[in-house]
């Protein structure tokens, strides 16, 4: 690690794709400034991160504008760099399952973020049967209504997510600004849930994947789907396998016997996400 004026350069060996991960589907708030270049809000926080080279042997350098101390206790979490992914993409085999282990490769560079579970919590609510563009502008709404400054982009001023607290307490009028739909009732509920203590969402992180589903549906507006996608994506529940049109094709198309879910458990997550990632570019191509 290398600390500057301007921020601090890392080096990564496990791989580390932002353009991958943008695209993977768990994440709505990161600003594209450029290839290989974006800002990222977090909590409290707002990253911006570049790749600035990469070397023979695969290891990568990337420009933080963050400090030392802040990498260490947010940002390595954040990244969830101190998983070893190479480990967990050699667990599959080529001969047992060829179609896994081609995406496995070809998704190197895809990590499962640990993000706010109580901003994945609302912001999936709000994804529901809607396209990624609807999605990222009702949630920056949100976020400029009832969020609080946490820096700039591009002259723009860009939001925290909002507490729990700051949504229960939104008026009608200023939600139906957010364009949510039939989904604004949703998003109170849930908001409502959680600041009054009914949902704990930091004790379900500990929970097995059962207790969560169970609890998250108990939430109105959540349906298994959107559970799992807040077990994989805000509660790193690295078994939750989320299953929406593209995964539900793969699964029939690729694994008409079964998919092996005992097999690659505690890591059928992470495979999603490759398998969600190859099959998408593999049906761009055809």
């Amino acid at each position: 690690m290398i600390a500057d004026k301007l921020g601090i350069t890392i080096r990564i060996e496990d791989g580390l794709d932002l353009e991958k991960m943008a695209a993977s589907g768990q994440c709505f708030r990161w600003i594209r400034i450029g290839p290989l270049h974006y800002t990222i809000p977090h909590r409290e926080h707002l990253l911006e991160i570049r790749q600035i080279g990469e070397h023979q042997t695969g290891e990568q350098q990337f420009h933080l504008s963050c400090s030392e101390d802040e990498f260490r206790k947010t940002w390595r979490d954040y990244f969830d760099l101190d998983t070893d992914y190479n480990e967990i993409r050699s667990r599959v085999s080529a001969e047992e399952d060829e179609f896994l282990h081609r995406a496995c490769q070809y998704g190197k560079g895809i990590r499962l973020l640990r993000q706010d579970p109580w901003e994945v919590l609302i912001s999936f609510i709000i994804s529901q049967n809607r396209n990624i563009p609807a999605i990222k502008r009702s949630i920056e709404i949100l976020c400029e209504r009832a969020g609080t400054p946490i820096g700039t982009v591009n002259g723009e001023t860009v939001y925290s997510f909002p507490a729990p607290l700051a949504i229960a307490g939104m008026s009608a009028e200023d939600l139906a600004d957010c364009r949510l739909g039939y989904r604004d009732k949703y998003v109170t509920e849930a908001a409502q849930a959680v600041a009054c203590g009914q949902i704990d969402l930091q004790g379900l992180a500990k929970a097995g994947v059962c207790e969560c589903e169970e609890c998250l549906t108990s939430i109105y507006g959540v349906g298994k789907k959107v559970a799992s996608c807040i077990m994989l994506y805000g509660l790193h529940q690295t078994d939750a396998f989320p299953v929406d049109v593209w995964v539900k094709r793969i699964l029939e198309n690729e694994y008409p016997d079964g998919y092996p879910f005992q097999r690659y458990t505690p890591c059928n997550g992470i495979y999603q996400q490759y398998m969600f990632d190859y099959y998408r570019r593999l049906q761009a191509n055809t």
